[in-house]
């Protein structure tokens, strides 16, 4: 790294198993650049344990932060159950049949260790945004932030929203662009506002992406 470039980050949407595109993304991401994946890195796509070995390389190198969403923390609650309950939760979990239950409990411990939020300098990343009542992350929350947010942790860039691209609303970036759904990955640079965008996973019936996602849109 040049001595006169300061480390910049990149935030990553919802991966949701498109291996073939984080990896595409990430290849045209500066090599001295930290990445944070921004939650949902698992389930939906057809490429879910390449994208987890993957991902979870890259927090090992050092080079990616990996952050909780509300996927990854179904998925330990499940685990966690150890009974037929957890069964039950488990039977429409596309990285419980893609990866079988012995593989999905020697990642149980990772996933449990992931961490809710990544601060920079003037702007934060989480996967949905933050209880409003609590201002403590919340994982699935959607208007209720948006609508509430005041500023307080600067500029928030989100994934869990799925649009057809990366989007502001106030203070709220919002980067999760749909690659499980034929849309792009896409990953935001918080210091400069750049954003890099790979094709995400393409099939057929996934052609309607912008008419599926017009009633997510804010």
């Amino acid at each position: 790294m040049s001595p006169s470039r300061a480390c910049h980050h990149w935030v990553i949407g919802d991966v949701h198993g498109c291996a073939d595109a984080l990896e595409r993304l990430v290849a045209r991401l500066p090599a001295d650049d930290r990445l944070v994946l921004c939650g949902d890195v698992i389930n939906r796509g057809p490429q879910i344990r390449r994208t987890m070995e993957l991902a979870w390389s890259l927090v090992s190198s050092g080079r990616a932060i990996w952050l909780m969403g509300n996927h990854e923390a179904d998925l330990v609650a499940a685990l966690r159950q150890g009974d037929w309950r957890a069964h039950r939760a488990l039977a429409g979990c596309d990285t419980y049949r893609q990866l079988g239950d012995r593989h999905c409990r020697m990642w149980q411990e990772r996933l449990e260790q992931l961490p809710r939020t990544y601060a920079g300098e003037g702007w934060l990343a989480t996967h949905a945004g933050f209880n409003p009542d609590t201002w403590e992350p919340d994982l699935s929350i959607r208007m209720p932030f948006w609508q509430a947010y005041d500023g307080r942790f600067g500029e928030v860039v989100i994934g869990h929203t799925p649009g057809p691209q990366v989007r502001r609303l106030g203070q709220i970036v919002m980067v999760d662009t749909g690659a499980c759904y034929g849309g792009d990955l896409s990953a935001y640079c918080p210091e400069t506002g750049a954003i890099l965008a790979v094709a995400g996973q393409q099939e057929p019936q996934l052609t309607s992406f912008t008419k599926q996602l017009a009633g997510c849109l804010p």
